[in-house]
């Protein structure tokens, strides 16, 4: 069973330790997808870090940054591993694409092994589901976990935009900086679980990650 009746540990404690999770350093392999970004920026729909700042606030508002936020807090809350898997299928049946699938479950399953050092021993969830799980698990924060998670997602996607487009590091941080506030939003506004929430509007950013599979040269896995 999983317990909702956890201690939060000491705030100081689970920044630490979700730094660790999160950083582009924790063996999830978060480096090696654009979540789509790659077929935008060659459709040269992104061009820039103004465009592909707007593009990752879509995301993170309406798209897939807001579902995931929502995924983790109902996994972080579900009182039994049954309500678990259920929370996982549902997440699963929502991917976009066959990219997106493979993106959040080849994460979801290194995070779940990477987790075994903590002595937390679960197998088979997506990303945001498995991270929900943990955090429940060790007592962090709800709305820290989900808004250091959207912060984390985001961090890749910039990092991918400055591979694919002429952007300097100076332009990423600054394009992180302007997005922080909407990271802490979204927590707010998905910290319920509440799946009957569940949404997403940004259709060019699906159709991106269904078409980067056909590109006959690519950077990214997704």
């Amino acid at each position: 069973m999983v317990s909702v009746e956890h201690t939060v540990m000491h705030t100081e404690s689970a920044i630490l330790t979700l730094a660790q999770w999160l950083s582009p350093n924790f063996p999830v392999g978060s480096f090696a997808y654009s979540h789509g970004l790659e077929h935008a920026a060659n459709q040269d729909r992104i061009n820039d870090a103004a465009s592909l700042e707007t593009w990752l606030a879509d995301i993170l508002l309406l798209g897939s940054g807001r579902a995931d936020a929502l995924f983790l807090a109902a996994s972080y809350q579900t009182p039994s591993l049954q309500g678990l898997k259920k929370i996982d299928m549902i997440a699963r049946a929502f991917s976009a694409s066959s990219e997106r699938l493979h993106e959040t479950a080849a994460q979801g399953e290194a995070l779940c092994t990477a987790l075994t050092i903590w002595d937390i021993h679960v197998e088979d969830l997506i990303y945001p589901v498995a991270l929900g799980y943990a955090a429940a698990r060790q007592g962090f924060p709800l709305r820290l976990t989900q808004a250091l998670y959207l912060q984390a997602f985001l961090g890749s996607l910039v990092a991918a935009g400055q591979r694919l487009l002429p952007i300097g590091q100076k332009s990423g941080t600054r394009i992180l900086k302007q997005l922080a506030p909407l990271c802490q939003e979204v927590a707010e506004e998905t910290h319920s679980g509440d799946l009957s929430n569940l949404s997403s509007t940004t259709f060019l950013s699906d159709i991106s990650s269904m078409k980067h599979e056909h590109q006959t040269f690519r950077i990214f896995r997704t």
